[in-house]
């Protein structure tokens, strides 16, 4: 039997669920590793390209509450965000199993597993796996499609600064493709075999600011149960991508700007200072000069990390690269879901090249989803992409009359949804923000 090409780690205090654990997995999948301390999780985590973790909940005799568990799976996610992690224990606790799952566990095992549930059980996340890194990397390849005028200054700029360790500022509007560009700038860098670590701090919640981004001692707070690397450790000898720093307090901003100065963290509990080796590329939608005019952003930390600012183009200032992208997405997709790649029609294809992607890429990228997911006929409608309120005949010459029929879209599904932003921006299929963006500029009270 051939073996599926995938790696396993295993996570228990007893040997022989180790043994038995790796005796059943070996026959099936590539490679299988184990581990009897969860202090050596961040280790493995970060040498290795791990694609499931079956782990315990339960690491010391007498604690069998399973939030041992639920600890070190917040720490698997946090390194590592795309892993599948299925639990297991000799304990049930439907509590403790709903808490996992909204962390992020897939599942929830109890012990002694059956050999078969266990084995689809895996087989499931390695798929879940696949999909979620084929997402990634599809939004990453994307920036490379299409040659713009604009892209290719974009281009220009970040052929240089990547073979240099200068700080980069990011600059651009939501679903424009910062964080591909950042992954980009990693990989074409001297530091591209060392980890490329993304800090989104627009979730980042302000009271763990500090233990995430430089780690804690045990002890330090009350569910500080091990000594605990931060998002800067995890990133030494490579990249740490900080995006939406506009967001940062300003009482912590200082804080950030003496990690970056002095390339040094002090874990939260401790005294004593770390050296971090990092190259730093930051990100925002704000208007970083604005907010230090109105003493909401530090000067010297925008300069710190402002060596070199590069703008991403919204999709409406590369016009000419939206059919290139949407036939791209279509391949995608339609490989994706073992479709036959559909047709879409000349005149529809003219109507989106003058339809505002508010959303940008991350919008086209969505809508096309949703159109191969919709299709029949092995032909892609408006409808299909969500644009049922378009006129069929529309054209660029149309455009007011388009934007009124938008508007009356919007005013409609806001009604139907009470008011409730969420609700209505992923029934058009944009984001919040371009919801808000849309409300603002057709004037729509909420």
């Amino acid at each position: 039997m051939k073996k599926t090409q995938a790696t396993i780690l295993i996570i228990d205090d007893q040997e022989e669920i180790l043994i038995a654990g790796k005796l059943l997995l070996k026959r099936l999948f590539e490679t299988i590793i184990t581990c009897s301390n969860p202090k050596n999780i961040p280790e493995i985590l970060l040498e290795n390209e791990i694609d499931v973790v079956l782990m315990d909940m339960n690491f010391r005799t007498g604690y069998e509450d399973g939030k041992e568990g639920v600890f070190w799976l917040k720490e698997i996610l946090l390194l590592k965000p795309k892993t599948k992690v299925i639990l297991m224990t000799s304990y049930g606790s439907v509590e403790t199993a709903v808490e996992s799952l909204k962390l992020g566990a897939i599942d929830y095992l109890l012990k002694p597993w059956d050999n078969q549930k266990l084995i689809d059980l895996i087989k499931d996340a390695i798929k879940q796996h696949r999909k979620a890194k084929q997402i990634v990397e599809v939004k990453e390849k994307s920036l490379f499609v299409g040659r713009s005028s604009s892209m290719e200054k974009v281009y220009k700029i970040t052929d240089k600064v990547a073979k240099t360790d200068a700080n980069v500022l990011i600059l651009g509007e939501n679903g424009t493709g910062k964080s591909a560009l950042a992954k980009s700038i990693h990989e074409n860098s001297n530091r591209k075999t060392e980890q490329f670590i993304h800090v989104d701090l627009g979730a980042l919640n302000e009271n763990l600011f500090e233990s995430e981004l430089f780690g804690y001692a045990k002890g330090a707070f009350t569910d500080a149960k091990q000594d605990t690397i931060g998002r800067f450790e995890a990133a030494n000898g490579g990249t740490i991508f900080l995006d939406e720093i506009g967001n940062i307090p300003l009482h912590l901003q200082a804080k950030l700007l003496q990690v970056i100065q002095n390339k040094e963290i002090i874990r939260l509990g401790e005294s004593k200072s770390r050296k971090v080796d990092f190259r730093l590329i930051t990100a925002t939608n704000t208007n970083l000069e604005k907010a230090v005019e109105q003493g909401l952003f530090r000067e010297d930390l925008y300069y710190r990390i402002n060596a070199i600012s590069v703008k991403m183009p919204n999709l409406n200032e590369r016009k000419e690269d939206i059919i290139p992208l949407l036939h791209y997405f279509i391949e995608i997709y339609a490989n994706k879901y073992e479709m036959d790649i559909p047709n879409i029609n000349e005149e529809i294809l003219n109507q989106l090249q003058h339809y505002e992607w508010n959303g940008n890429i991350r919008e086209l990228q969505n809508r096309v989803e949703r159109a191969i997911i919709l299709a029949e006929n092995d032909e892609i409608t408006l409808e299909n992409l969500g644009f049922d309120y378009f006129l069929p005949s529309t054209h660029s010459k149309n455009t007011n009359n388009l934007n009124e029929i938008e508007k009356q879209k919007i005013v409609e599904r806001l009604l139907f949804f009470d008011g409730n932003i969420t609700k209505t921006a992923e029934d058009l299929g944009i984001s919040r923000a371009s919801l808000y963006r849309k409300l603002e500029k057709y004037n729509i009270s909420n």
